[in-house]
């Protein structure tokens, strides 16, 4: 049994394979309190649990032995899910203000359900039970002062170590309650003596999942997003190490967020040297109304342990994510491989040039065509149409049928882009409905890429933007579809909300999206979704659950995407990367690198191409065959295996290096990259991960065979190449 209640100490004792997650009531007030989370601890009837950690014996006392002291208690004590107001001085996990206006909050347990299942969250994606069961701990909390109750969920996930958390709220007092901040989680963990670090997510469009490490300080160290979706500038994720944490040792805790909107990611270093972390709703320019019996439903945080360095959390959150969240016929399938237009003609295209670049992709292996932005309205550049969704016959004769038709003869797929959450001041919509854009009444809207945001959060604007999307799928065989949203959001005004509910937009234009992307699935089951953001702004798990790969950033230069990637795969499984092969020099960059280069790096994602094929020198398109050959070759390796992380460019500056193994140790494909060559050097002896040490391995394209013990603690010599910016594959089999 995954979950335990402990009568005798009042305990909660949750165990995934590897890891404990301990917490109890304590005092006649029934305060829950955190006791512990770590390396698995071994139950047994006879041994109590170790409740001592709470110091409940020490001073301050809790308050029913010493009321004097009550503040110093809350200030200091381990709460599991902290109120706000009352004494508690650290990051609260909840703030509200009452129809009288009063903030404080502090929710005690009342009781409890320990059920073999794992509930869905209304209106939200989350993780679901695979074949095993969950072990859900629901825990009633209340505060009667003000009457709000609080359910706080615990679902167990015993083989990929991992927990999930979430709380749902309901209002229970006579007159509104106004919920000004929810975390979905927090962690108070004791960590006298000990030094960590935090790790999260920064970047920019263009260079999004940087992984940065720092010392954690006393005070409080966040990140988080105000701009309408998880972001380019931030990712919803925060780790805690200790301070000696490697790839492969070291104690790691992680929070990630199943959310596509504004968050609050979030460490904190006390005056006693505990730390407290939280996750959830950024509480800038959020208010939540709740009237009397109405609830709240928070996102979801996953939530893991490892005592095997980041390589241990990073298995955790793939194997989470492969087997947990992504959904669909295409969440164990092989991708097709795709070749879109964007890079190749920009909004310059007709039928006549996408059929050239079909042709040229059918005989060298492509397999799908995507047409990107530009196909309808009279949009010719980016300041104009988007909310027309409406073919223009202009550029392509005869609409969309014929020219898919003539697609699929040539016996490749077809896909399209979309941008249903936008909308130009250029449009027919727009003069049709100017209040369907989101705006302060009175200021002059702030244009970004010359567009503004649909208001998602009223139902006939969702309404009109599926029943449009869904036209244009209805109308032809296509087969995939580029969803993109290319700016933030400004300007918070909904000309339906109430003065106050004005506070609720936010989060309600997240939950118009997901109900949108839950129609489009429903109503088109075999349609392969890929969510796109201006690039990787809205690469997090809450749109995981919808789409099965999200397009990783707009920067396709190969050595630029080694970081990003990498930054990528430190939480979510190589299938989920869109990645493609594009032209040089890179529209980014202006940086040529190899084709075979870009090709390996592609190959750690979906992998496609993104370039004009009917231009790009001889050379580079006589290489295409072989390297759709090679992505057939290894794809069910690098979508189901497990990554190791060997070497790092953003750390060392000087090569990349990564590994794939399958889940029976059988196979791996090792991708080397040589950003910088060195003068006067000998070979790199690069350690391997993850093998067998029993096992025999032979290396494809040398012959040669090795023990699984040799290649790990020996390792490999890689003889340097020529040139900067080169790459090789090393392909072991088991003899």
């Amino acid at each position: 049994m995954a979950i335990r209640y402990i009568e005798q100490d009042r305990t909660f004792w949750l165990d995934t394979e590897h890891t404990s997650y301990l917490l109890a009531i304590v005092d006649q007030e029934n305060f829950v309190g955190h006791v512990y989370y770590g390396q698995k601890l071994q139950y047994t009837e006879n041994t109590p649990a170790p409740v001592y950690l709470l110091r409940t014996g020490e001073a301050p006392f809790v308050p029913s032995q010493n009321n004097r002291e009550r503040v110093s208690f809350l200030d200091s004590f381990p709460m599991e899910y902290p109120g706000n107001g009352l004494g508690d001085y650290r990051e609260s996990a909840i703030s509200v203000r009452t129809a009288q206006g009063h903030v404080g909050v502090q929710l005690q347990y009342v009781s409890h359900e320990i059920v073999k299942e794992k509930p869905a969250l209304p209106g939200l994606p989350s993780t679901f039970p695979g074949d095993e069961d969950c072990d859900t701990l629901i825990l009633h909390l209340a505060d009667p002062v003000i009457g709000l109750a609080a359910d706080l969920i615990y679902t167990t996930f015993e083989e990929e170590d991992v927990i999930t958390r979430s709380v749902i709220l309901k209002n229970t007092a006579g007159q509104p309650i106004y919920v000004t901040k929810v975390m979905s989680a927090c962690l108070d963990l004791d960590c006298t003596d000990e030094k960590y670090d935090i790790l999260t997510l920064h970047g920019s469009w263009a260079r999004e999942r940087q992984m940065e490490r720092r010392s954690l300080m006393h005070g409080k160290q966040s990140v988080g997003s105000v701009r309408g979706e998880s972001s380019h500038q931030e990712h919803p994720f925060i780790a805690l190490l200790s301070a000696d944490a490697t790839q492969d040792a070291g104690e790691v805790y992680g929070m990630h967020f199943v959310y596509s909107g504004n968050f609050l990611a979030q460490a904190e270093l006390s005056q006693f040297d505990s730390i407290r972390m939280t996750m959830g709703i950024h509480p800038e320019n959020f208010v939540w109304k709740l009237e009397q019996g109405e609830s709240f439903a928070a996102p979801e945080v996953v939530m893991t342990y490892s005592s095997e360095g980041l390589s241990g959390m990073t298995h955790h959150y793939h194997d989470m994510y492969r087997n947990h969240l992504i959904r669909g016929e295409y969440r164990d399938k092989k991708r097709p491989i795709l070749i879109n237009n964007w890079e190749a003609t920009y909004f310059d295209f007709n039928t006549e040039k996408l059929l050239k670049i079909a042709e040229q992709a059918s005989k060298l292996g492509i397999e799908m065509l995507v047409m990107d932005d530009g196909w309808f309205g009279h949009r010719n550049d980016d300041s104009t149409s988007l909310g027309d969704w409406k073919v223009n016959e202009q550029k392509l004769p005869g609409g969309l049928k014929s020219l898919v038709e003539q697609v699929n003869a040539l016996g490749m797929k077809f896909g399209i882009w979309f941008e249903p959450e936008m909308i130009s001041p250029d449009s027919d919509l727009y003069r049709e409905h100017p209040d369907w854009a989101i705006a302060i009444p009175g200021r002059a809207g702030s244009l970004c890429r010359n567009q503004y945001v649909l208001d998602l959060s009223r139902k006939e604007v969702r309404d009109h933007a599926f029943e449009s999307v869904a036209a244009v799928l209805h109308s032809a065989n296509i087969e995939y579809v580029k969803w993109d949203m290319n700016r933030q959001l400004s300007d918070l005004g909904s000309v339906e909300l109430s003065a106050d509910r004005q506070g609720e937009l936010y989060h309600r234009y997240v939950l118009g999206v997901y109900e949108l992307q839950e129609r489009l699935l429903a109503e088109f089951p075999h349609l392969l979704l890929e969510n796109c953001s201006g690039g990787g702004a809205r690469f997090d798990p809450g749109m995981l659950y919808y789409s099965p790969q999200i397009w990783c950033s707009d920067d396709m230069d190969a050595i630029e995407r080694l970081k990003i990637q990498e930054g990528t795969m430190l939480l979510y499984p190589l299938s989920t990367m869109g990645a493609h092969v594009s032209d040089c020099p890179n529209h980014t960059v202006g940086r040529v690198t190899p084709f075979e280069t870009r090709g390996h790096v592609a190959l750690a994602g979906t992998f496609g191409y993104e370039l004009d094929i009917t231009k790009i020198p001889e050379k580079d398109r006589q290489q295409i065959p072989a390297q759709t050959a090679m992505y057939h070759k290894y794809n069910d390796l690098i979508r189901r295996g497990d990554y190791s992380r060997i070497a790092s460019f953003l750390e060392n500056g000087n090569y990349d290096c990564y590994q794939v193994t399958s889940k029976d140790q059988k196979e791996a494909l090792v991708t080397y990259v040589q950003v910088l060559s060195r003068p006067n050097f000998h070979s790199r002896r690069v350690r391997l991960k993850g093998l067998a040490p029993e096992k025999q391995y032979r290396i494809e394209e040398t012959g040669e065979i090795f023990g699984g013990d040799v290649l790990m603690q020996a390792g490999l010599l890689v003889t340097p190449l020529w040139g900067d910016y080169r790459s090789k594959l090393i392909h072991l089999t088991e003899v």
